[in-house]
Order: C-alpha cells, then sequence, then structure tokens
C-alpha cells in the first residue's frame, strides 16, 4: 500500500485552502492501491491554516528539539506538526505501506527541499518533520515531482 499526501489527490486541505491535484496519484486512490492522509489535519489544523516554515533548521532537527515550526505571525506549532507526523507514521504502519508520496517544500512533507524559514519563497535542501520521522522508521518517502508510473 502507498500512502500520499491528500492535496496531491485533490482535497483542498493545503494551508490556503487549496489541493496540489496530481492526476497520476489520484488515479493510485481510484485503483485502490493507495490512501490518503494529511499530517497538518492529523496534527490538529484546520484548513485554511497560516502559513508556517521551518525555523532553524529542517524536520531532523525538529523531531531532535533543534528547530521549531513557527507560523508566520510567529506562533509556535511545532507541537502540532510533531503530533502529525506520528499520527501518520501510525497510519503507515497499520496499512503497511512500503512508500510513501508526500508533498514537496512543505514543512510536515517535503522530502527533499523546505522553505528556508524567512517566509520569502527560498527552499533549502532538508525534509519536512513528517517525512524526516517516515524515514527515521524506515519508510521510504518520495515528493509527487519524483513519482513515476513505475511505481504501483
Amino acid at each position: 500500500m502507498i500512502l500520499v499526501s491528500s492535496c496531491l489527490v485533490g482535497l483542498k486541505v493545503r494551508y490556503n485552502g487549496t489541493h496540489s491535484l496530481n492526476n497520476k496519484i489520484r488515479k493510485l486512490i481510484e485503483d485502490n492501491k493507495a490512501i490518503a492522509v494529511c499530517p497538518e489535519l492529523l496534527g490538529g489544523f484546520s484548513t485554511p491554516r497560516e502559513p508556517a516554515e521551518i525555523i532553524g533548521g529542517d524536520g531532523e532537527d525538529v523531531l531532535n528539539s533543534k528547530a521549531k515550526v513557527i507560523e508566520i505571525s510567529g506562533k509556535d506549532v511545532t507541537k502540532l506538526y510533531i503530533k502529525g507526523a506520528y499520527e501518520t507514521l501510525k497510519q503507515a504502519i497499520e496499512v503497511g505501506a512500503t512508500i510513501v508520496v508526500l508533498k514537496e517544500y512543505s514543512p510536515s512533507c517535503g522530502s527533499s527541499m523546505i522553505y528556508n524559514g524567512e517566509f520569502k519563497s527560498k527552499k533549502i535542501i532538508g525534509n519536512g518533520v513528517t517525512t524526516a520521522l517516515l524515514k527515521r522508521n524506515g519508510i521510504q518517502v518520495i515528493s509527487e515531482e519524483l513519482f513515476s508510473d513505475n511505481i504501483h
């Protein structure tokens, strides 16, 4: 089974109430090969919500208490991101997920690049909080940008 970001299957769950539909990924859902998950909603957020970025590192650093996830207004939402990551891990284990396809650049889901914490659309190499936790637990995570027809 594959877990995929809910926004990639067309659900309007992104911070600004939009989706990031990827038709190949939606087809996985239609073919019962994937299950949609949104770490941020699992963490307790609603839609829409303030944009947030990781300040002081990446998802690994957040899990190691060396960085924080902060909303643009300055509110620390680190605990909710960590909660969402653990809930996503729980679902991945329950369904026996062998791969997880998550939305790139997100502070939860980024799997190679995230925003740098300045809220200026600048990206850095790094994992989001959920991706870092899944990888720590031996689960392969890729972005929708690397997803291909070779993955079934």
